[in-house]
């Protein structure tokens, strides 16, 4: 998926400060490129410093999430109520300027629509697959755990079109108590432990690492998931604002494995509070890691 995050190998200085990690590990197969395409991001004046997705013509769309309607697509859910913790299926359409439904997709990192679901005070994140139906209705199952409202992020190229990132809301009735966030930089995710270091920096690049532990050994064999060893996504605290970041580098193969440092460039577009989700896969299984980062403005 292309996106204003950008995923890229150490710069000299800070990788000394990770050689010895670096070192335990074991990897297969080339490491990251340093670069990654820019994805769309904002409908609003505030929003529209995120980033742009582009059409065939080169005019610039805006998304981000934020609208469910840009470039003549449009994300129709069939239904956006759900009972807390009811297992249940959540379906809708990508429809083109005819109102029809699009039925033709790029595949980006092994899928060809990619969903996030998220409620909006940043609880309950999930990365979602949805598969689509020969009616043109893409069907995930969706379990929503508790009350309130949630957003879901339909993240896609259609062919022959921009990049874009739909979003909609989702509600549940039902005790909605808000999650509390504090600025965190290690998560504890089943057994596993991830650190976040570096600072982001609004409006340049940000060199970020994610090194993964496990009962304090280093994690030196992470599988790839989807297409890459790590996928990011970055939210907005104020709006909701989406950005989603994947290695730009050549797929790896199955057996390739690396760890346990992920390097990450963030292109963050405004100061503030960003809610940060990390996807890795270890022994077969993958692992959601959260953080809460506070940026600062750019020099």
């Amino acid at each position: 998926m292309r996106t204003a995050v950008r995923l890229a190998g150490f710069a000299a200085g800070l990788a000394l400060v990770f050689a010895a990690a670096w070192a335990t590990g074991a990897s297969v197969g080339p490491p990251p490129s340093t670069a990654a395409p820019a994805s769309a991001m904002a409908h609003d004046e505030a929003a529209e410093e995120a980033g742009h997705a582009h059409d065939e013509g080169g005019a610039e769309v805006e998304s981000g999430g934020l609208v469910a309607t840009a470039a003549g697509y449009a994300l129709v859910p069939q239904g956006t109520t759900f009972l807390p913790g009811a297992p249940a299926e959540f379906g809708f359409a990508i429809t083109g300027s005819d109102g029809r439904p699009v039925t033709a997709f790029d595949v980006e990192h092994e899928r060809e629509l990619h969903l996030i679901v998220v409620r909006r005070d940043t609880a309950g994140f999930q990365h979602l697959h949805p598969v689509l139906g020969p009616d043109g209705i893409w069907r995930v199952p969706l379990v929503l755990p508790a009350g309130g409202v949630y957003r879901a992020y339909a993240d896609f190229v259609p062919t022959g079109g921009p990049h874009l990132v739909l979003g909609t809301d989702l509600y549940v009735a039902g005790d909605f108590t808000p999650l509390p966030t504090v600025p965190s930089r290690v998560a504890q995710v089943d057994g596993y432990q991830v650190r976040l270091d570096g600072e982001l920096v609004a409006g340049s690049p940000s060199q970020v690492f994610a090194t993964i532990t496990r009962d304090g050994a280093p994690v030196t064999d992470l599988e790839p998931y989807l297409g890459a060893f790590g996928h990011l996504v970055a939210l907005r605290r104020s709006d909701l604002a989406y950005l989603h970041v994947h290695p730009d580098a050549a797929t790896p193969a199955p057996t390739d494995r690396t760890g346990p440092a992920i390097a990450f460039v963030a292109d963050v577009p405004t100061p503030g509070e960003y809610r940060l989700y990390l996807d890795f896969q270890h022994a077969g299984a993958v692992h959601t890691a959260e953080f809460t980062v506070a940026t600062r403005g750019g020099s």
